[in-house]
């Protein structure tokens, strides 16, 4: 409930503990907005013209997610773009407000999105809806697999600890690390069966991930909920420009 839209039953109880164990599903959560972003995709192609079923199945993932990660990625870059010091940056990433950064990322975010799953889709649509559905998953889950990595590998920035996009998982064990690199990892490879140099998106998307580390433990001394709405939005677009060129 907290990534997405969909709603949680009533009677379903929650707790810090529950939170911190729930790492492990955050690649998972790919799966369904994939999979819905496929649905509306495959469903709108079959009377409208690629274009704008692309446009659709991108509108799609924004809404089942209520635009939770692109909200991070237009905060960190008005943050980025306008703090100098690790104080005035989180002050900037905690202000509801966008700016011309925020603005101007996110239009050109969604141009390489478009541009790169259109391309690649027309590349691929050949191969049948069970390759296309894969591609869909493959995209959403690793982005938010290097999302993980992140939280796995570095600390909250945050000292007072708040946040515009708490609650975050403070702890986690083997299980959550494991749990998360196999449905990460897994749609990936189930494609890689058919076409094996799709292993290459890992590549380019490992150095991002480690290029981002990197900057925020320099800027912040770690991450916040909007560094990882923000690497997870850039995961998906070093995704689909890996697909897309290994695929070509």
């Amino acid at each position: 409930m907290f990534y997405t839209r969909i709603p949680c039953p009533y009677w379903v109880g929650h707790d810090l503990a529950d939170l911190n164990k729930a790492t492990r599903y955050f690649p998972l959560i790919g799966w369904l907005v994939g999979g819905f972003s496929f649905a509306v995709f495959w469903l709108s192609v079959l009377f409208l013209p690629l274009p704008l079923a692309v446009v659709l199945s991108l509108a799609a993932g924004v809404w089942i997610t209520g635009a939770f990660h692109e909200d991070g990625f237009a905060d960190s870059v008005d943050g980025f773009g306008g703090g100098w010091t690790k104080e005035k940056i989180l002050e900037i990433m905690k202000d509801s407000r966008i700016g011309a950064f925020g603005v101007i990322a996110l239009v050109l975010l969604f141009l390489l999105k478009y541009e790169a799953l259109s391309g690649l889709l027309v590349l691929v649509q050949r191969e049948g809806p069970g390759i296309v559905f894969l591609i869909f998953v493959a995209y959403h889950s690793l982005s938010r697999l290097g999302a993980t990595n992140l939280v796995f590998t570095s600390v909250y920035s945050r000292e007072d600890a708040q946040s515009k996009a708490k609650p975050i998982a403070q702890s986690w064990g083997r299980a959550e690390v494991v749990g998360a690199y196999l449905t990460g990892v897994f749609p990936l490879a189930v494609l890689a069966l058919f076409f094996p140099v799709m292993l290459g998106v890992l590549l380019p998307l490992g150095i991002l991930v480690w290029a981002v580390r990197r900057y925020c433990i320099a800027k912040l001394g770690g991450y916040t909920g909007d560094v990882l709405g923000a690497l997870q939005q850039l995961g998906e677009v070093a995704c689909l420009l890996a697909f897309l060129a290994l695929w070509s």
